[in-house]
């Protein structure tokens, strides 16, 4: 007599146990599908040096109040100039760190929609370059060179005048009233994507 195969299922024969072979192919199959997606989902790449400034930035109100100048960058993430600059603000803030607070305010973060209406941002990157006693000196619109960020940084930290770049200059207020009798149009139509 022959030994009985096992009992048969509804629908078919009764499906054999994976082999050692078959569980070891298995266990390769789902490793490399692991890897695939970790890889497709960043793996072990650090942050981008943008995301690593803005998520290591201070508050802005506890860096204009700590006795040390600051510079803040207004930004987006999908800013290619902003992603362009990232880096040399990142050495920089390295650089200088404990002498210079680099803060990054997001223009599509609504948390920050006070501090563009403040600044008057209606671009970016846009810098804005405050002092030790956290009183404003001077505001940078536009990409820059590492080169350039180095000038404005050295000048910040060593309380110097600001260097004569292109886009760099003390900042203004106008008074209330006139801003109040700007047209409402162009108000409206001024923002920090509007490239107006």
């Amino acid at each position: 007599m022959s030994p009985s195969p096992g009992p048969a299922s509804p629908n078919g024969p009764a499906a054999a146990p994976l082999g050692r072979r078959e569980r070891m192919l298995l266990a390769a199959v789902a490793a490399l599908l692991a890897l695939l997606l970790f890889w497709w989902r960043g793996g072990l790449h650090p942050a981008a040096p943008l995301e690593r400034l803005a998520r290591q930035s201070p508050e802005l109100a506890t860096a204009l109040a700590n006795g040390r100048p600051t510079l803040v960058e207004f930004y987006a993430d999908w800013c290619e100039a902003c992603r362009t600059m990232a880096p040399a603000m990142e050495a920089l803030e390295h650089q200088h760190y404990g002498a210079l607070d680099v803060v990054l305010l997001n223009v599509d973060n609504p948390r920050w929609q006070p501090e563009v209406e403040r600044y008057d941002v209606n671009g970016i990157p846009q810098l804005e370059l405050f002092d030790a006693a956290g009183q404003s000196v001077g505001r940078s619109i536009g990409a820059r060179r590492p080169a350039e960020l180095a000038a404005l940084t050295t000048a910040l930290v060593e309380a110097k005048p600001l260097p004569q770049l292109a886009g760099v200059g003390a900042t203004s207020r106008l008074p209330t009233a006139e801003a109040e009798s700007a047209p409402k149009d162009r108000q409206a139509a001024t923002g920090p994507r509007s490239h107006g």
